[in-house]
């Protein structure tokens, strides 16, 4: 069973229920590894010396953490932190135009793959957001980056699927298969929390962040 259909079960009212929800998404955060955050934070900072890009990549809700995210490791970072190099973030979500063409003229599983042969050069590293970690489409990009042996990191939910094998770095919130919302709302916080930590270590600007 759902553990969110336990809660609502369980619960007399709505802030029962909200209590139980924050509860459950305080166990699926402790059951990711802070040494993958530590090593998402490598990654990140190699792209960002090194002048590569970093693509995101992700479906539905995992979509708009992407856009969240290029924004605000981007154009955020810049704005608040003044830093002395950027990060080069570039989420694949974003062009409806290209997204629309490529899923009705070569299929929905090559959305990002060919935006990649379009964009991707040697030592650009890809994120991929997915709560069940097998959409094709996603999938199919890490393959094509790591056939080049390009650097890949996994912001996953669930068991942790197929992704969870492929990418060379595992941010894995463990949760019941199928509860999307949790694991949405980890991915995101996380997101916020990069936000934060690099707004602040990397702040040149000389104001209070």
């Amino acid at each position: 069973m759902s553990n969110i259909i336990k809660f609502h079960g369980e619960s007399k009212d709505i802030g029962e229920f909200s209590k139980k929800y924050f509860d459950y998404l305080r166990t699926a955060f402790n059951s990711i590894d802070p040494k993958a955050i530590n090593q998402l934070e490598e990654e990140l900072l190699d792209a960002r010396e090194n002048g590569n890009t970093i693509f995101i990549a992700g479906n539905g809700g995992s979509a708009a953490t992407a856009t969240t995210m290029a924004n605000d490791l981007g154009f955020d970072i810049i704005k608040k932190a003044n830093p002395d190099k950027h990060f080069r973030v570039f989420a694949l979500t974003d062009n409806t135009s290209i997204m629309t063409a490529i899923a009705n003229d070569v299929g929905y599983e090559n959305l990002f793959v060919c935006q990649l042969q379009v964009h991707y050069k040697p030592g650009d590293k890809l994120i991929v957001i997915s709560a069940s970690g097998n959409s094709p489409n996603v999938v199919r990009a890490v393959q094509w980056v790591k056939e080049r042996g390009g650097r890949t990191i996994g912001f996953l939910g669930f068991s942790g699927g197929r992704l969870k094998e492929l990418c060379d770095v595992i941010i894995h919130a463990k949760t019941v298969s199928g509860e999307y919302g949790p694991v949405e709302d980890i991915h995101l916080i996380l997101n916020h929390i990069l936000a934060h930590w690099f707004q602040i270590s990397l702040n040149s600007s000389g104001k209070e962040i």
